[in-house]
């Protein structure tokens, strides 16, 4: 048999709970226009297996399919990096789609410039019936550097990521440990190492958006684990005295956000102590009128200014 020479990028599929939606995910991926890639599945202990191995099916001569465990999305990940041929390496979560350029468009940034590391791109993101831009949100201003991240100067999508496996593998790969957010940690450590970002304009994967569940708990969730990978961050790198500092404002802040999101989700839930005791919390920093004047009606009229702060909240 003839030595079949080696892809450059390797795409990695985690999935979990996704047997519906894969077979977009991969038709979206056999239709770029870029041609030396390999697929990379990590079935990441689903309860759906059953039915994610029938929807794989007929993808499987196309496929490396791996099957393990759950570990999460950062476990599912360097299952994959660890088994991928490719220079290169392009995310892609399992209820995303690409648009038919996206890899040709990541690989003329890269075969242009020898310097850069990795390369992200805007997209569409789409949830109950709703969509928008992501940049639109999101927006990313200037070069995505180690203190553009910090404080979401920039911010990076992950299934528009290409980058080189090598500055990943330098970073240290996904760290396990984390259950969300675990890409905005790994973005960080791959600038703080030196790795060099650039950001392509224009709309190049449509994106699900957060699935249906409780009033704010996805928010909660995310900035508690943002405030956890800040904490991570300041205690395990070596950074610079200024970047110490930056590092230990932005977790103060995303602290108090977490405090507000979680005091309203007292409040949903007439829960009015825990409510008044989180959003003074989050006042004591962040020093609003808004979170002024709800802390001094809990003490006073706690179930009418549940309703005022709820509508405070929306607007």
């Amino acid at each position: 048999m003839p030595h079949m020479p080696a892809p450059r990028v390797s795409v990695i599929i985690p999935s979990y709970n996704t047997a519906s939606l894969i077979g977009r995910c991969l038709d979206s991926v056999f239709a770029q226009t870029y041609g030396s890639y390999e697929v990379i599945v990590v079935n990441d202990g689903s309860p759906d297996t059953s039915e994610l191995e029938r929807s794989l099916m007929s993808y499987l001569p196309r496929l490396v399919y791996l099957k393990q465990d759950n570990k999460g999305a950062a476990g599912a990940r360097n299952t994959a990096i660890r088994r991928a041929r490719g220079e290169f390496l392009a995310f892609l979560d399992s209820d995303d789609e690409w648009y038919f350029e996206h890899l040709a468009r990541q690989m003329e940034i890269f075969d242009s410039s020898a310097q850069i590391d990795l390369v992200y791109s805007d997209s569409l993101i789409v949830t109950q019936g709703r969509e928008w831009r992501f940049m639109q949100a999101c927006p990313s201003h200037g070069e995505a550097t180690f203190e553009a991240l910090v404080v979401e100067r920039c911010q990076i999508p992950v299934s528009t990521v290409v980058a080189r496996k090598a500055a990943i593998v330098r970073a240290g790969l996904f760290d396990e440990n984390l259950r969300q957010c675990d890409d905005y940690d790994m973005w960080l450590r791959v600038a703080f190492y030196g790795g060099r970002i650039a950001y392509t304009e224009g709309v190049q994967a449509r994106l699900a958006g957060l699935r249906p569940g409780s009033l704010g708990l996805s928010n909660v969730k995310m900035l508690k684990a943002c405030a956890d990978i800040l904490d991570k961050i300041g205690g395990s790198l070596p950074l610079t005295e200024s970047q110490t500092a930056l590092v230990q404002t932005r977790g103060a802040k995303i602290k108090a956000l977490y405090c507000w999101e979680q005091g309203k989700l007292h409040l949903f839930r007439r829960e009015f102590e825990k409510a008044r005791d989180c959003i003074s919390k989050a006042n004591a920093f962040l020093r609003t009128p808004k979170l002024a004047v709800v802390c001094l009606g809990l003490r006073f009229a706690p179930r009418t200014t549940r309703n005022l702060a709820l509508y405070l909240a929306r607007h």
